[in-house]
């Protein structure tokens, strides 16, 4: 990822701990393959519910959209990916 999405201004009303959280998980999830995504997003689901940590809809939409524009063509297929998971499962 080029560039410091967390210090764009579009996520500067967002709060500083959950931006932590989402960077940390871009960090630890770079080297899994797919099979080892859904039992990592299991794992990340539990750890934010025990650190009070959740997302509104327009948060995600916000961070996603940030993301993106500091995203290569590999790390946009992954979140293309990621927000399919995630919008089956909720």
């Amino acid at each position: 990822m080029t560039g410091n999405w967390m210090e764009d201004s579009a996520v500067s009303h967002i709060a500083k701990s959950k931006l932590d959280f989402l960077q940390s998980l871009v960090f630890e999830s770079q080297s899994l393959t797919k099979e080892q995504m859904m039992p990592f997003f299991m794992a990340i689901a539990k750890r934010g519910m025990d650190n009070h940590i959740s997302f509104t809809k327009d948060e995600v939409e916000t961070i996603t959209s940030t993301i993106r524009k500091y995203s290569t063509p590999e790390e946009l297929d992954k979140i293309d990916k990621l927000m399919k998971i995630v919008k089956k499962r909720g």
